[in-house]
This record gives structure tokens, sequence and C-alpha cells, in this order.
């Protein structure tokens, strides 16, 4: 892979070319980290390709190893794993919390928080969908919400 940069002055605005061959799995990662670092997510659903706002997700799942993009009334599927979502929205966006080893939800569209047994939280959602928050996740949801 080649990486050229152009500095000018005169450019008043950030472009990014991406050149290749064929659209492979390196180069739709590469075009998913760029999106992310501009808060948008590339999703499909239906055969057609979404440029989704981030800020419109409420919760991402992993079921039988592909992933599901949740708005408050859709669902999309995204090519990238759930490991490479908590890595770009957990830690640079600050509003996302990994809840269990297949869940990240948005915390600004969680609407209450009820404790189940073996310590585990069972969260309602602004939309009344409901989710489970592992016990191994559940101190730190307890912790970003302040709740104790």
């Amino acid at each position: 892979m080649k990486i050229s940069i152009n500095i000018d002055p005169e450019i008043s605005d950030t472009e990014i070319v991406v050149n290749c061959a064929a659209i492979t799995a390196e180069t739709e990662s590469i075009i998913a980290a760029l999106r992310m670092a501009d808060n948008q997510l590339t999703v499909t659903r239906d055969g057609e390709t979404h440029i989704l706002d981030i800020s419109k997700i409420a919760y991402i799942e992993t079921v039988d190893r592909k992933t599901f993009v949740y708005t408050e009334k859709d669902c999309y599927e995204s090519k990238m794993k759930l490991y490479e979502m908590d890595d770009r929205l957990c830690n640079s966006c600050g509003g996302f919390l990994r809840i269990s080893k297949s869940c990240i939800v948005r915390l600004k569209y969680i609407r209450s928080l009820k404790a189940e047994l073996d310590r585990r939280i069972r969260i309602t959602l602004e939309n009344g969908e409901q989710l489970i928050a592992s016990r191994q996740y559940a101190d730190e949801l307890k912790k970003r919400l302040g709740v104790r």
C-alpha cells in the first residue's frame, strides 16, 4: 500500500482519495475508519449502502458473526467487527459503552436500568427495547451513568 500526502495552503477542505484496483477487505476497513473519524458509519440494508451518522445509533449487536447497527427505527448491517466498533466508538466518541461480549450501547438512549440476578442489569432504551448488561460490564455502566 502506498500513502501520499499533498500539503497545499490553498486547499480549504481536506479530501481523501482512495485509488485501488478493486474493493477488498483492506480498502473497506480503511474507508470505515475514515468514516468513523468523520462521525459516520457505512452500513447496508436491503442491498443498499447507507452512510449513517453515529449520533443516530442506539446500539450495536453481533449475532451469528454478523454485526448489526440499530437506530431508533431501523436495523442495518455493518462489515466491521464488534471489537473494531468498540475501539473506535467507545474509546473516541465517549458516548458508547460495551455492555456484553456481543453488544455496545449509546448511553444517551438508555431510559432505565433494573438489577437482575447475578449482578446483571436490564437496560430499557428510549424506544422500549431491552438489553442485558453482563456482570463483567455492569460496574462500568453504573459508573458511567453515575448510578451506585
